[in-house]
């Protein structure tokens, strides 16, 4: 209790102590359609109870130990970590989700970093967005936010391009992707 996350043990300790904690709780949802996903201390789940049901649960599970507080949002949307999850006319929408802190600040493309790690960057981003975005038009909204994103951070347009190609590429997506193709990837 009360440690600071930098000691490299510190975050070992509480991801074998979240470990024993949620045993509980997944035994309990196993039995059904449901969905558990943990990241350090984020906990995601589907499941189909009724909602009082799951309020009951969730206060239950609160009075395992004093320091961790889990909370319902129940409805058609919600978000984990960077990733947006709505419901929409029973039909799985997903999309990056940028928190209201989020700062479009990336490393600067005049910064004495080698080239590779700012490759590296927008590499990563679109992969991102190519996997978050389950329609093609989110991904077209994600892809023109990167662009001015990099464009802010004095990344050349010539130079964002060139990446984003190489990811096609390596993937082997020889076409232009369009609202036909783009549930193929």
């Amino acid at each position: 209790r009360g440690n600071a996350m930098d000691p490299p043990l510190t975050l070992t300790v509480a991801n074998c102590y979240i470990f024993f904690f949620e045993q509980d709780i997944i035994k309990q949802i196993n039995n059904g359609d449901r969905l558990y996903l943990r990241y350090i201390d984020d906990i995601f789940i589907t499941i189909n109870w009724p909602t009082q049901h799951l309020l009951k649960e969730i206060y239950r599970w609160n009075k395992f130990d004093s320091s961790i507080k889990l909370e319902a949002q129940v409805g058609y949307s919600t978000n984990f970590l960077d990733l947006y999850i709505e419901n929409k006319n029973d039909e799985l929408f997903t999309e990056v989700y940028h928190k209201p802190s989020y700062e479009s600040y990336y490393l600067p493309f005049n910064s004495v970093y080698s080239t590779h790690i700012k490759k590296n960057i927008l590499f990563g981003m679109l992969i991102r967005t190519i996997k978050y975005c389950s329609i093609f038009e989110a991904y077209l909204n994600e892809l023109e936010k990167l662009r001015m994103i990099f464009l802010l951070n004095k990344y050349p347009g010539e130079f964002i391009e060139k990446q984003f190609s190489y990811v096609f590429q390596k993937y082997n997506i020889n076409q232009p992707l369009s609202t036909k193709n783009y549930n193929t990837l």
